[in-house]
Formats: C-alpha cells, structure tokens, sequence
C-alpha cells in the first residue's frame, strides 16, 4: 500500500513538473516552428468511418442501426440530413480508393458497419454481401500497400441490439465478442491493425447522459458510468479473444481510440486549478485509458468524487460501478499501443458545483472555457489551439509510462462550401503536426503514426452537412458524389512525402548580369 501511495506521489509531481515546465514557456517560445522529421516507418494515415460516408444504408440486406433510426426519424440536425447516401462509398469504392492512392497515404483508418456484416447484430444474421465489401476494400488497400487500420465500433450499433436495451445491457460484452471474433477470423490474415471502440466517452456522455447522440437515452447521472463499465469489459474480452486465438497466427496490433481535449489550469500557480486540470483529464482520458493502461480500475479522481457525491446524495453506494479483483486482472493491459483522437484544448477552473440532480457532469467539480487567444473554426467549441496537442502527448507519456502513441484522429471543421482553398486546414495542420514533431523530437516522447481527419468531407454527425472535415470536397448535390482533392490534400501530401517538415538549406548562386 506504502509502495502505491509513493508511486501516486511520484506520478503527480511528474505532472506538476510537466506543467511548469510548459507554463514557463513564452508566447513566443510556444508557438516556436520546429524542423525536422519523424522517425522512419512513421504511419501516416487519414480516417473516416462507416455511417459517415458509406451510405446503402438498406442496400444487399444491410440492417438498420441506431444513426440510421435517428436521423430518419428526428428533426434535429441540419437540414434533416442523413447518411442515407451520404458519399455513396458503398457504390463507390474504386473512387475512394483512387483517393487515398493519390494521397500516398501509409494507412486508412476506417470503421465496420457492424449492421451491414450483422443485420440484426448477432452471428445467424451474417449477411455475405457486406462481408464481400468490406474484403473488396481491404484487398485493394493491401495491393497498394495500404495498412487497414479497422475499427471495430464506431457508433453505429445495429438496431435490433438497441431494443435489448444496447450497450446498457452487459449482455453486449459477448455480443461484441462474438461479433469481433468473426472480423479477426474474416480479415484478420490481412488486417494487422484493430481498434475496438471509437471514443466510449462519446458513447457513453452523448449517448446515454446527454442524451443528444443514438440512442439518445438521458440518464446523466447513473447511464454513462453503466455504458463505460460494459464498454470497457466488451473491449478487454474482444482483446483477450485476439490474443488467445488469432494473434500468433496473424500478428496484429489491439487497441481502442480513446478521445482526449488538452485541459490547460487556469492558473498554473494555483494548486486547486492544477489539480481541477488534471481531474478533467482523468474524468475524460482517464476514465477509459487508467483501467486499460495501468491498474485494471478507474483512476482515484474519478472514484473519489462519484463516490463522494453519491454519499452526499443519500445513496447507499456510489453511482460509479466497480471492478472485482477478477476483472481488473482481465482489464489491465488490454491494448498494445495508445490511440488518442484530439482536437482541441480547454481551460479549466475548480468550481464546486451542484449535488442535484445527480450528473456525470457534475461530479467533475471543475469547468471548462475556451482559450482566448487562438482560431475558431466551423464548430464552436473546437478552437484551434495547437500547442495543447504537444502537452496532451507528453502528459500521456508520464501518466501511462511511455506507451507507443498513434494519434487516431486529428483535424478541424471548415465550412461545408469550402471547395479548394481551405487554407484554414493547412494552417491547422501544419501547426498540429509540428507540435507531434516537437513532442517526438524535443521530449522524446513515442509517437508512431499520425492519422488525419477526414479523407473528404462527409455526415459530420449532429453537424449533418453544414461543415467538413474532409481534404477531398464531395458534392452532395450531385448524384455522382464527385470528390475534388482541396489545397489541404495537396500539403498533407507533401508532408508525407518528407516525413514531416525538414529544413532545407538552399544555396543561392549569384552570376553577374550579361550586359553584351
């Protein structure tokens, strides 16, 4: 017990010197350009993800999930759109595939409709024509030397797992397995890269709390800490079932992509707003990455506040469920690299807030502003502030001892008419992939791949098609889907090209002019 206090010890001074050492910096020492590149092999990647850009929503048996129910039924995003078509992927693999050969892009990270492969979401559903699809577009990936990099969930659950009360119900973790084990046996000879589950924060605080994303269930207060805690058991068995059957055989790396904001004190100097910062990141990252990543159970913040409001509240036992010995020796080390998606930094304050009504939101005791010095973009709450992201991969470093880092998804929204010059995407990239390359190549920290986002512009979820995310323009009002790469695709693509950004000393020959 003295052992684990002393290393809790040491890990938060580690985090405090992580941020002096940062907060020391100047305005202009920040945002300082840094030269050079990434280490060789480095994965360069660009993502999307099933629902957002595959349309056939009901195309050769494919079944209803929760986005296709809520978007046909809901008036609540822009336009009443939809992934109905969307960009029409499914009709349109060679066009895709174009694309990302053009971009000479090391990696796609792209997601399975679990629904297209399972139409009711269980095995004696298995629908061969999905299963062709998805084998079309590995198979072209791996002729151009392409690494798939799949996801396994990213939130499309299929509809008629949502009736049995979805990722509520601890049924699903064999369900998922279940599903999982017939995608590792299906693709796994070719796919070496897996990511169970995209973002289980948004899944659970959007999807079960807030209630503003399927399957739209507003339970804040007891939803999202079920959901994690089944999401977090779904993801260590599907990992345990490619370790014991698949990984000597096929050789693959396991993870999930966890979502992570940069959460910057308010006032470095103030031990309430560090402290307040660093539970930010834990109720976020931590929630999902500490059980994962270190000790099989949810970080000490995080149990401390649920558990100490619950108390408050009259309840007889804290609202944030708990792991047997058994399963936090089952959860413990489940993924063999650190995925994190990011896009943007918060600053954060101590508040004490509310006891009523009971809310994940109000467990935090602390709030969230955004930085005042730095671009907004198409969505509001996603400032561009660059240097968070290099802050964001040195506290992963400390916290979680060094693990290899792939970021999963990085990028920022523009308007949806921006055609060719999204300038704004440049200048977001260029500063972003510098920070990665500074915290690589300045604090040593591992980075191994970074993954842009999006390959074209797309269903951005409650945002619909009023912005996007995309290096290639689609247009929505052909029936075509005709995609047109943007200025950003052309400088990620040199960017790949050089593996990032080396300096480059040009040597000027001056000649006297002819004057004859």
């Amino acid at each position: 017990m003295d052992q684990c206090l002393h290393c809790r010890g040491l890990q938060r001074l580690c985090r405090f010197l992580l941020l002096q050492k940062f907060s020391s910096q100047s305005n202009f020492d920040r945002k300082m350009y840094h030269y050079g590149t990434f280490p060789e092999g480095f994965s360069w990647g660009i993502s999307s993800s099933a629902y957002q850009i595959e349309g056939g929503w009901n195309a050769d048996g494919k079944g209803p999930s929760i986005w296709d129910t809520f978007t046909q039924t809901t008036n609540t995003i822009p336009d009443n759109a939809n992934g109905n078509v969307a960009c029409d992927s499914y009709n349109r693999l060679n066009e895709d595939l174009y694309m990302l050969r053009a971009l000479r892009v090391k990696s796609y990270r792209f997601s399975l409709s679990w629904s297209r492969i399972f139409p009711d979401g269980t095995r004696k559903s298995l629908n061969q024509k999905g299963v062709d699809y998805y084998n079309r577009l590995i198979d072209g990936l791996i002729a151009h030397n392409i690494e798939p990099m799949v996801t396994l969930y990213h939130w499309d659950l299929p509809e008629a797992l949502q009736k049995v009360n979805g990722w509520e119900s601890a049924e699903m973790i064999d369900i998922f397995n279940d599903y999982c084990d017939f995608c590792f046996a299906t693709f796994g000879d070719r796919v070496k890269f897996w990511i169970t589950i995209n973002q289980p924060q948004t899944i659970a605080w959007s999807g079960y709390g807030l209630g503003n994303m399927p399957p739209n269930v507003k339970d804040p207060g007891y939803g999202p800490y079920i959901v994690a805690h089944n999401l977090i058991k779904a993801h260590a068995k599907a990992y345990h079932t490619y370790d014991d059957k698949y990984r000597q055989s096929q050789g693959g790396l396991i993870s999930i992509a966890l979502n992570a904001d940069w959460a910057e004190p308010k006032d470095v100097s103030v031990r309430r707003e560090v402290v307040a910062a660093d539970r930010a990141m834990q109720f976020q990252l931590g929630w999902f990455a500490h059980p994962i990543f270190k000790n099989g159970d949810y970080p000490d913040a995080l149990k401390w506040q649920v558990g100490n409001k619950s108390e408050i509240q009259g309840l007889p036992q804290s609202r944030l469920p708990s792991f047997t010995e058994e399963e936090k020796n089952f959860i413990k080390g489940t993924a063999d690299v650190f995925c994190v998606n990011h896009y943007t930094t918060k600053i954060v304050s101590h508040v004490t807030a509310r006891l009523s009504p009971a809310s994940y939101e109000y467990d935090w005791d602390f709030k969230e502003e955004e930085e005042n010095d730095s671009p907004t973009t198409a969505i509001p709450n996603q400032k561009v502030v660059a240097w968070g992201l290099r802050r964001l991969l040195n506290w992963i470093k400390e916290e979680y001892g060094d693990p290899e880092i792939y970021i999963t998804e990085n990028g920022v929204a523009t308007e949806a008419q921006t055609t060719w010059d999204d300038s704004a995407r440049v200048f977001f990239y260029k500063a972003y992939i510098d920070e990665a390359l500074k915290a690589y190549k300045v604090d040593g920290v591992t980075v191994k791949g970074y993954t842009a986002t999006s390959l074209m512009d797309s269903f951005e979820w409650l945002n619909g098609y009023n912005v996007g995310f995309g290096l290639h323009h689609v247009d929505f009002s052909n029936p075509n889907r005709s995609r047109t790469p943007k200025y950003s695709a052309h400088f990620y693509y040199n960017i790949i090209k050089d593996n990032g950004f080396p300096l480059r000393v040009e040597i000027c020959s001056h000649s006297s002019p002819n004057l004859q």
